[in-house]
């Protein structure tokens, strides 16, 4: 006996808006953890092509990812804006974003499929595209961020970390 305030319910996605330059990313609100500011980031174990560093989150250690050079954008003056918590291959990884900014409530159906202009910054992530008041989101595919051996790399590092004790 489904009402059509449920059946409305189910249409619709909770997604976090966040900024990087002048685009606007959304992501799964499930995926994100936590929102924390910027930390003093600490050196990786060995080199890496992803990770920028570490934080320590109270006693847990995530791996710090900058989506600003993961996309090929310029560094940001002043470093990141905020750190999204995410899990990713049953890892946690923080994002290192320009800004989060508020959560947004999508019609499933208002979703459109990225268009093929979505080449630059990103466009290989996106899951699709939703206008929200005026503003283009572009919303990312958090499971195809990483590419199957950058998930080995958190992995890895995931062992590392939990044989040093850092």
């Amino acid at each position: 006996m489904g009402t059509e305030m449920e059946q409305e319910t189910i249409q619709e996605l909770q997604l976090a808006g966040f900024r990087l330059g002048d685009n606007h990313f959304a992501v799964d609100i499930m995926r994100i953890r936590e929102i924390v500011l910027p930390q003093p980031l600490a050196g990786m174990p060995r080199p890496s092509q992803v990770l920028e560093g570490m934080i320590n989150l109270r006693g847990v250690v995530i791996p710090v990812v900058n989506l600003r050079s993961r996309f090929g954008m310029e560094p940001r003056f002043g470093g990141a804006g905020k750190l999204m918590i995410i899990s990713v291959a049953g890892r946690l990884v923080a994002l290192a974003v320009d800004d989060v900014e508020e959560v947004l409530s999508v019609p499933v159906c208002s979703i459109v499929p990225p268009p093929e202009i979505a080449e630059g910054v990103g466009g290989e992530y996106l899951v699709g595209v939703c206008l929200v008041n005026a503003v283009l989101y572009l919303i990312l595919d958090i499971d195809t961020l990483f590419t199957p051996a950058e998930r080995r790399e958190l992995r890895r590092v995931a062992g590392d970390l939990a044989h040093d004790h850092v």
